[in-house]
């Protein structure tokens, strides 16, 4: 009885050994020794549960690397920019759990803790620090694509309410990267190769969408007047601009839906999302998205 317990134990270690598994998440500065405009400051980020995790005060921004298993990895990869109004990070709802189904379905989620400029006190701007932590994510990852079974030119954003204002800032303003630079991640381009935007907030009256502008996925519920509104008019300056576009506005949801599991058509967003990204040729493989 013995013998056969140890071999039913055996054979359940080998069958786990077997599945599949998303590597350990790992959080990696985008500065190891600091971000420029952060000098001196040390206060530690404020972690509050309330209907979500919020993360404020951020100093040292980061991205935390969700990796799917080799096996399923179609080279695509997303950096999720959660939203917050600038003030706090939503990390889960429009973070972690992004990246997790990112990473189920063969594409490398890494989510990006950026610098909060309309929080109490704060002396950053949007597009300023907040905007050059998005840059260096695209370059660190860029950088790191052969480590991390990345294709560099499938290097893309998703960004939530204002992180999708981010993201949508970041695709318009970007640079080639320094080719002779001393930090090798600043030789990288920090063109996002799409920008998926939710529920987003308006990018600002006076950006423009440059004419390489890369393609947009926009997703916004008709009963979240402002975000609605910001979204159309995106599209008209993206087809102006000759970028490709695709817009869901679906009828109820709010702002915030994110990956919240509610009975309403607009959970669907992330299916959308994932036959996008395969029509416009970012996947090469992967499981199917589910409804």
């Amino acid at each position: 009885m013995r013998m056969r317990k140890l071999l039913s134990l055996s054979l359940l270690l080998l069958v786990c050994a077997a599945v599949p598994r998303a590597r350990a998440q790992e959080e990696i500065p985008l500065w190891p020794n600091g971000a420029p405009g952060s000098e001196g400051r040390t206060a530690p980020e404020v972690v509050a549960e309330t209907d979500v995790r919020r993360i404020s005060s951020i100093h040292q921004p980061s991205v935390t690397v969700h990796l799917p298993p080799p096996a399923t990895a179609t080279g695509a990869a997303v950096i999720v920019l959660p939203g917050g109004g600038h003030r706090y990070l939503s990390i889960d709802n429009e973070g972690h759990a992004v990246a997790e189904w990112l990473s189920q379905r063969g594409v490398a989620g890494f989510v990006l803790k950026y610098r909060l400029a309309r929080e109490e006190g704060s002396t950053y701007r949007v597009e300023v620090e907040a905007l050059q932590d998005v840059h260096r994510a695209v370059r660190l990852v860029r950088s790191r694509a052969r480590e991390w079974n990345v294709d560099p030119a499938r290097v893309g954003l998703l960004g939530f309410s204002a992180g999708g204002q981010l993201a949508a800032l970041a695709a318009a303003r970007f640079d080639p990267g320094q080719p002779d630079a001393g930090d090798p991640v600043e030789r990288e381009s920090s063109r996002p190769a799409f920008q998926a935007l939710l529920y987003s907030g308006a990018p600002g009256a006076d950006v423009e969408v440059p004419k390489d502008a890369p393609p947009a996925f926009l997703c916004v519920a008709f009963d979240d007047r402002r975000p609605a509104g910001t979204a159309i008019d995106l599209v008209h300056k993206l087809r102006d601009a000759g970028a490709t576009v695709e817009l869901h506005i679906y009828a109820r949801g709010g702002h915030g839906f994110g990956m919240r599991n509610r009975p309403l058509p607009i959970t669907s967003w992330t299916a959308r999302l994932h036959e996008w990204m395969a029509d416009q040729g970012f996947l090469k493989s992967g499981p199917p998205a589910e409804e």
